[in-house]
């Protein structure tokens, strides 16, 4: 299978597996999924992360940490939708989650800096606007330097 096919194949059944069951899957359950050899799920995954379209987990490139907007680990910034709770990375991934899914969502946050409860809500197609200000310390153009830290 040439590497694009292959690559576009594996990138949708990340995205319809989190869509179904609110996770990211890792190597095995993708391979499993969509019948592809796990060594060739593990090649795709390298070329997705040179795209920027993931991030591996550091230091184990079997799982996936981040698949934009959705993270592979429980953050704080837990979103609901579509009756399932899917996890962003960050206040931005929260509304990009509800945009990925095509759908209302809500993500119960906290404030940063004062911990102030926050109640991030999409519906519509478009955020409920809140008097909130969103802070991003490194320049969006620089998020890929570090992308677990940012």
């Amino acid at each position: 299978m040439p590497e694009r096919d292959r690559d576009t194949k594996i990138k949708l059944a990340i995205y319809a597996f989190i869509a179904e069951t609110g996770r990211v899957p890792n190597s095995s359950e993708l391979s499993r999924k969509i019948d592809t050899e796990e060594n060739e799920i593990l090649e795709g995954f390298k070329t997705l992360h040179a795209k920027r379209l993931l991030l591996p987990e550091p230091g184990d490139p079997a799982r996936i940490r981040m698949a934009p907007p959705f993270s592979g680990i429980p953050t704080k910034f837990p979103v609901e939708a579509n009756g399932k709770q899917y996890y962003a990375n960050c206040v931005w991934d929260a509304y990009g989650i509800a945009a990925a899914l095509h759908c209302d969502a809500i993500c119960h946050a906290a404030d940063g800096h004062t911990a102030e409860r926050l109640v991030l809500e999409i519906k519509n197609g478009a955020p409920v606007l809140k008097p909130y200000v969103a802070h991003f310390v490194v320049p969006a153009a620089h998020w890929w330097d570090d992308l677990v830290f940012t």
